[in-house]
């Protein structure tokens, strides 16, 4: 696997902003932006699947990073279950919901798959690269 020097780089994070922009655009542009409460909660959550994945990317552990995976896949799983709030209430179509939970399904499967590597790397993170490589230069 790649070392990523950014979290904007990271295929997950990509995904998980381009469903934010998405459910952004669904909340501007249809009756959901007049559902308030639903409207709030659907996009705290797809913000927060790209917050989860960008917060601990900076820490350079691996158990932090999957503890923090595992909150942006259940914040993926929150959207998609809203998602399906804002299509039965037909704040949405069904093309646009089958395409945005399809889209939520993809991340989810990318994010377990990327929890799974990370619990069987034997890298543990950024951090310990370096303390490593620190021991050794005394």
């Amino acid at each position: 696997m790649a070392h990523y020097k950014s979290f904007e780089e990271l295929e997950i994070y990509q995904l998980a902003r381009n469903i934010c922009q998405e459910v952004w655009s669904h909340i501007k542009n249809t009756p959901l932006s007049q559902d308030y409460k639903l409207r709030d909660q659907i996009n705290s959550a797809s913000g927060s699947i790209m917050d989860n994945i960008a917060e601990d990317f900076g820490r350079g552990g691996n158990k932090e990073f999957i503890n923090f995976l595992s909150i942006a896949r259940g914040s993926c799983t929150e959207t998609r279950a809203q998602l399906q709030r804002a299509f039965d209430r037909r704040h949405l179509n069904e093309n646009d919901y089958d395409m945005l939970r399809n889209k939520c399904i993809e991340l989810e499967d990318q994010l377990s798959k990327f929890i799974n590597y990370l619990k069987h790397s034997e890298r543990k993170g950024a951090k310990f690269d370096g303390a490593s490589n620190n021991n050794n230069k005394k």
